[in-house]
């Protein structure tokens, strides 16, 4: 009760006095006295008992408590260690033997005898006092004090006689002064003047009863003379003990004292204790000398005894919060399991990438090589290796290099890979689009056009970098924000480079950008031929790695409340990204590779049909009768239109067969070359000659009808007729300019005569 937050339990005084206030004990120095009444002392020391403060309180007790027994009856262990005082006295045996003879019968002067009767014997002298099962009996009037009770003398007595005779000797002085040779009063002392008489009183000085001088000071006061005693239980008996006295001053054996739990030191007794390191002093409003210790809690550290003072922005308290220590700086480390995993990924992509660049490289003049656009092909490996090698500047230590080839090499890989697939879907559509609607090849389709419309878009995000490096430049900071945990010795400085969640969405808008037009693309070509310039590969590459960049985003911010922000977007980050490099390796180069190391046999032109195949038509009825049902329409296309070239080489020099390479100009990656890149394409696109030749036709049999080759084609070929014949004899037919060779079959090559060529 009372004590500081935070202090240790420890014993107090109390004064006991009867008017005491318990309750406002609570904030004073454990100390209170008790004066005459005995009944309040015994009543505080059982509420003490009920409070379980048993041993907690050093009582100290007046004169009126003593060295009495009956306070401390039954509560001896509460008492246990009390100091209480008596003046010193003798004890007077002429009134103990007047005491103890007394009875009801002779002592009925005295009002107060019969309650000290019933109290002393625990007897009731009415019978009607008596309640019905009570261990009380009727007092007989036969008991006798000091044999059927205890019995000690009340330490006053001989205070009580001193002052008996100190009030006669002042009368007869003031008799004898006022009254001389006179017996009885006189006119000047009838009445007695209560101030004269208290004059002589004071005046008085005499040998009392028990031989020590009875004098009066000038207040009234007797010279003190106290006997000082403690109440203690030494092999479980309690006795009250001398331990020293007062005699004008103070005589004490401390060696002498015996506390509570049997201690001989000196407990302590004061309303607070000294406030421990980190904590300030709330002054208790009203009383001097007292206060709470309150704790410097949170980033607060003790500036001083009463006051609390909050740390630095970059700090935070020690640990008994006495002063402020720098705040650990944290980043990612490349032993961190946050750091182990992309790594591992960047370390294996960067290898494959590499791989397959060396292996295209090696074969780069092989058919497969070639129809995969040579160009285009080492522009998106470059780029797939960039978004690789970002991982290790992403988890390098920020600093101002390392966050300005963040800000370059972080969009721009993306920009890159997905720029050069762009590139080539936007070439697939038109090519398309464009035989739709005329004969005629569409612009910008050359590999040179598709380098320069890819760098033009590569340049874009370049500018936008350069730009933000002008508005703001790039640092690196430490963010001493996101781990400031509510405990301190949590709180964390994050060193990073200065990019906000919005910059980043910024620098990755315009490759999402890239990505989502590629997918639109993919999309609307995704009914050519399959083999068709690599379609369905990049469309399946784009779905995919629309759905790795859906699943990044709301992992990404979703974490941004996160005490591990910092680890998790930086881990999503640069796996999302190397998962999208991954992606594209894997669907589009890889089966390449395959092909190309381990089934060299189909990285050869075919150049074992002849002239005469084309021409002859039973033989190229056999032909494609046997292609056509287990082989797409295209396929055998490919392999007429490679015929076509191997003829067409053996005469080159002029001649019909000469005059047969045109129709491979295909608007394909080999184009204006000869037949050897069209191995990967499923058509012939168009063949025009100068504008003077319609584009090729074919001839089913079964229908009876002649097929626009260059029409709307879907997987299960041409569907546009053209021109109807009445025979399915194989004959030349003329059509303006040109004719078209007809035969048996489901499928035959077609041939246009011209002065300018033939097809």
């Amino acid at each position: 009760m009372g004590d500081a937050k935070g202090s240790e339990p420890r014993s107090h005084a109390i004064l006991l006095s009867p008017s005491w206030d318990w309750h406002r004990a609570a904030s004073q120095p454990r100390a209170a006295e008790q004066h005459p009444l005995l009944s309040p002392c015994r009543r505080v020391l059982e509420a003490a008992k009920r409070a379980n403060q048993t041993g907690h309180f050093i009582w100290m007790g007046s004169d009126s408590w003593g060295s009495k027994i009956s306070p401390v009856l039954h509560l001896e262990e509460v008492a246990e260690g009390s100091v209480t005082i008596l003046p010193k006295r003798v004890s007077v045996k002429g009134f103990d033997r007047y005491f103890s003879s007394r009875t009801l019968d002779n002592n009925r002067r005295n009002i107060w005898f019969a309650e000290f009767w019933e109290e002393n014997f625990h007897c009731k002298l009415s019978r009607h006092a008596l309640k019905k099962g009570s261990s009380i009996k009727k007092c007989t009037n036969r008991e006798r004090i000091g044999q059927d009770s205890s019995y000690e003398q009340e330490g006053k007595v001989q205070f009580v006689i001193d002052a008996v005779y100190a009030m006669g000797h002042a009368l007869h002085n003031m008799h004898k002064n006022l009254c001389p040779g006179k017996v009885g009063l006189c006119p000047r002392m009838d009445p007695v003047d209560g101030v004269e008489l208290l004059k002589y009183i004071r005046n008085v000085n005499f040998s009392g009863i028990a031989g020590t001088p009875v004098t009066f000071n000038e207040n009234g006061d007797a010279p003190g003379r106290y006997d000082i005693y403690q109440y203690q239980i030494r092999n479980s008996t309690p006795e009250y003990k001398v331990i020293g006295q007062w005699t004008d001053h103070l005589h004490l054996k401390v060696e002498n004292m015996l506390w509570p739990g049997g201690g001989s030191q000196l407990p302590s007794s004061i309303c607070s204790l000294p406030c421990k390191p980190g904590e300030r002093k709330k002054l208790v409003k009203g009383i001097p000398c007292c206060w709470h210790c309150e704790r410097c809690d949170g980033y607060q550290y003790q500036l001083d005894e009463f006051h609390c003072k909050r740390c630095h922005f970059n700090e935070r308290p020690n640990e008994n919060h006495t002063s402020c220590t720098p705040i650990p700086i944290i980043k990612l480390e490349w032993s961190s399991p946050w750091a182990v995993v992309p790594v591992f990924i960047a370390i294996v992509g960067i290898i494959a990438t590499l791989f397959v660049v060396v292996t295209f490289v090696r074969y780069n003049d092989t058919p497969i090589v070639k129809a995969s656009g040579r160009e285009l092909s080492y522009v998106l490996l470059t780029g797939i290796f960039l978004c690789y090698a970002t991982t290790f500047l992403m988890i390098a230590e920020p600093d101002l290099s390392t966050c300005s080839l963040r800000r370059i090499f972080l969009g721009l890989g993306m920009s890159i890979s997905y720029a050069a697939l762009l590139t080539k879907t936007n070439r697939i559509y038109r090519i398309f689009e464009q035989g739709k609607k005329s004969v005629s090849a569409p612009r910008f389709i050359s590999p040179a056009s598709q380098l320069v419309i890819t760098f033009s878009l590569i340049s874009l995000q370049l500018v936008g970098v350069c730009i933000w490096f002008i508005v703001d430049p790039s640092h690196s900071v430490i963010d001493y924000e996101d781990q400031r945990t509510t405990n301190p010795h949590f709180a964390r400085g994050i060193l990073k480079c200065d990019i906000s969640d919005l910059s980043l969405i910024c620098l990755l808008g315009y490759s999402m950008l890239l990505m989502v037009t590629c997918t639109v693309y993919a999309i609307k070509t995704r009914g050519v031929p399959e083999t068709f310039n690599e379609a369905k590969p990049i469309g399946f590459t784009m779905y995919t790695t629309c759905i790795v960049w859906l699943a990044f985003i709301p992992i990404f911010f979703g974490t941004s409340q996160s005490a591990e922000k910092m680890y998790i977007q930086t881990t999503t980050l640069t796996i999302s990204v190397s998962l999208s490099a991954s992606v594209s390796l894997g669907m589009l180069y890889m089966p390449k590779v395959y092909i190309i190391l381990f089934h060299p046999e189909q990285n050869v032109p075919k150049r074992k049909r002849s002239l005469k195949a084309v021409v002859t038509a039973a033989t190229m009825s056999n032909k494609f009768s046997q292609k056509g049902g287990f082989r797409p329409n295209g396929e055998a296309k490919s392999e007429l239109c490679e015929n076509l070239e191997t003829q067409g080489n053996v005469a080159r020099g002029g001649g019909a067969a000469g005059r047969l390479q045109p129709c491979c100009a295909a608007l394909c990656e080999c184009r204006q070359e000869v037949c050897s890149g069209c191995l990967q394409w499923e058509s012939i696109v168009s063949c025009p000659l100068a504008g003077q030749i319609p584009s090729p036709f074919v001839y089913s049999h079964s229908r009876n009808t002649i097929f626009h080759h260059c029409s709307h084609m879907d997987k299960t070929g041409l569907v546009l007729p053209t021109l109807s014949i009445p025979s399915a004899s194989p004959r030349v037919l003329s059509h303006g300019k040109c004719g078209w060779v007809a035969g048996m079959g489901n499928m035959l090559p077609l041939l246009c005569e011209t002065p300018a060529g033939a097809c």
